[in-house]
């Protein structure tokens, strides 16, 4: 644990679980483990672990290879890449988020960017058909 008086500038790596309730610039590298983040917590790094929670502040690019959660009382600036992401009601959020990464990373055009699918206007957006 990083407790709230705690700073630390740099790398964060290792094999266990972690839960930030201070201050971490840099960035996290925890690929098989689970990044906490609590509501006194604040980031300003890249996280990439296996689950990301957020109930605090996060500035930075987020990689969760299982899941990343941000609860109602965080707030999030950057972008997500996990197959799994949930934002609570109540959440911030400022960002793209990204669901597949095996697609960007195999150079595959993503389906919203192919010409060939009919379009279907609602309400003003513009959407695909499958």
């Amino acid at each position: 644990m990083i407790g709230p008086s705690i700073v630390i500038k740099g790398e964060v790596t290792g094999e266990e679980d972690l839960l930030i309730q201070g201050r971490v610039e840099g960035k996290i590298n925890l690929n098989g483990n689970q990044v906490s983040i609590g509501e006194s917590g604040e980031v300003y790094a890249d996280i990439k672990a296996k689950v990301i929670q957020i109930n605090g502040k996060v500035t930075g690019d987020i990689n969760g290879h299982e899941k990343v959660i941000i609860s109602k009382s965080g707030n999030v600036h950057g972008n997500i890449i996990a197959p799994r992401v949930t934002l609570e009601d109540g959440a911030m959020f400022k960002g793209s988020i990204d669901m597949d990464p095996a697609e960007a990373g195999a150079g595959r055009t993503p389906a919203a960017a192919q010409p060939s699918a009919p379009q279907l206007k609602a309400s003003g957006l513009d959407l695909k058909s499958v």
